[in-house]
């Protein structure tokens, strides 16, 4: 799988925008659903969309006056990546680890069952 930059909080909350809407998505209804939620001008979000543009995460077209966006990224592959990045820097890339630390305090029996089907599916 190709290796993505890490993205900032700010240019993730945009991708989040686009990953939920049909593609190609205007860049201002990527603005009017963002910008009120995190106090951005419109400026913001068009500055971010440059850059996740420039990192190769969005390509656009310009229709008229407007520009419009479609992600090169799925969100799958992002989250995928960036999941993989935590378990090897913050647990040694041992899944042991990582199940210790979500379940520090005794985990419950739906987290249980949960856990046995999904090691049971990948048998």
């Amino acid at each position: 799988m190709k290796e993505y930059p890490q993205l900032p909080s700010s240019e993730f909350a945009v991708m989040q925008v686009i990953w939920s809407e049909t593609a190609p998505v205007s860049k201002t209804k990527i603005a009017e659903a963002i910008a009120p939620l995190r106090g951005w001008k419109p400026q913001t979000v068009y500055t971010l969309l440059t850059r996740l543009q420039d990192k190769g995460f969005l390509s656009s077209i310009k229709q008229g006056k407007e520009r419009s966006y479609t992600p090169l990224v799925t969100r799958k592959d992002y989250l995928s990546q960036e999941t993989g990045r935590f378990i090897r820097t913050f647990h040694e890339n041992s899944l042991t680890g990582l199940m210790n630390a979500m379940f520090a305090d005794s985990p419950d029996e739906n987290d249980l069952s949960e856990l046995e089907r999904w090691l049971n599916e990948r048998k």
